[in-house]
């Protein structure tokens, strides 16, 4: 059962709210201090990639994040309706959307070019680069990653 769920329109400007709560409940469930920061930056990216697809195939549902507290572990899931033929993880956004024309030749990733997959694949790799327990799905209906760190058994302050 969630310990938090938060549904959110899929503007950047909610991610840092997502990113606030997810440090909240994991520091609740006794995740460790040192790696909270890590915990941020990953809400972070997975919701970032969420509000991107959801933008970049105009969808108007909320992004959603599900925080659960359980015994040993804390997990979160973040959720997005992006349709995706299975076995593929979709582009998040464009390259057009997230990166400017760094040298003005018309290409927005500079020489040697740059597509939404390697920009969305940066992002996946920056999430596995700071969780050691994450999941990635996506299927016709929408996709999901899914990242856990260890807790307390005991909670502070519970």
């Amino acid at each position: 059962m969630p310990t938090v769920e938060l549904r959110f329109s899929a503007l950047p400007e909610h991610v840092r709210t997502a990113r606030l709560v997810a440090a909240a409940v994991a520091r609740r469930a006794g995740v460790d201090e040192a790696v909270l920061d890590e915990v941020r930056l990953a809400v972070g990216e997975a919701c970032l990639r969420a509000v991107g697809l959801h933008q970049h195939n105009g969808l108007s549902g909320p992004v959603r994040v599900v925080l659960t507290e359980e015994e040993k572990k804390f997990s979160i899931e973040v959720g997005d309706d992006a349709p995706t033929a299975p076995g593929h993880v979709p582009a998040a956004r464009s390259t057009a959307e997230t990166h400017p024309d760094p040298d003005g030749d018309g290409n927005a990733s500079g020489p040697g070019g740059d597509d939404a997959d390697v920009d969305d694949e940066m992002g996946l790799a920056v999430i596995s680069g700071l969780v050691d327990d994450v999941e990635v799905t996506a299927s016709e209906s929408g996709g999901t990653i899914r990242m856990s760190w260890p807790a307390a058994t005991a909670a502070p302050g519970s």
